[in-house]
């Protein structure tokens, strides 16, 4: 699935800080927590918590945060939709792995398991 060219460029150029306080809002009023949250994206991007925080206190792009990623050998089985696309289908390599992390905290946030979340192979 192809994305436009606009959208790609805007979601490089869009800093994690930006958007972090929005993921964390998202899961805590569903009853997840930060840690659940953290959890999930260290699945993804083999972050920790320091990591994590000097990416939002530099405030790197997603474009940044991805490129210093380790993504996780089994993130290819994230499947399905999320904003209008098929993550599966995306083309663009980045705009892919931010869904990735979109679709991963949608899961989180509607109460699906962390072992169903954290796909094992």
């Amino acid at each position: 699935m192809s994305t436009k060219p606009s959208h790609d460029e805007r979601i490089a150029q869009m800093t994690f800080a930006s958007v972090y306080p929005h993921y964390v809002t998202k899961v805590e009023k569903k009853g997840r927590t930060k840690e659940d949250l953290h959890k999930v994206i260290h699945w993804l991007t083999g972050f920790d918590d320091a990591k994590l925080q000097e990416l939002i206190d530099r405030k790197a792009t997603f474009e940044e945060f991805f490129a210093e990623a380790k993504l996780n050998p089994n993130a290819h089985l994230i499947k399905g939709v999320i904003c209008g696309y098929r993550v599966e289908e995306i083309e663009n390599p980045l705009t892919q792995k931010a869904r990735y992390l979109d679709k991963l905290v949608d899961e989180l946030a509607r109460g699906k398991k962390m072992e169903s979340i954290l796909r094992k192979g």
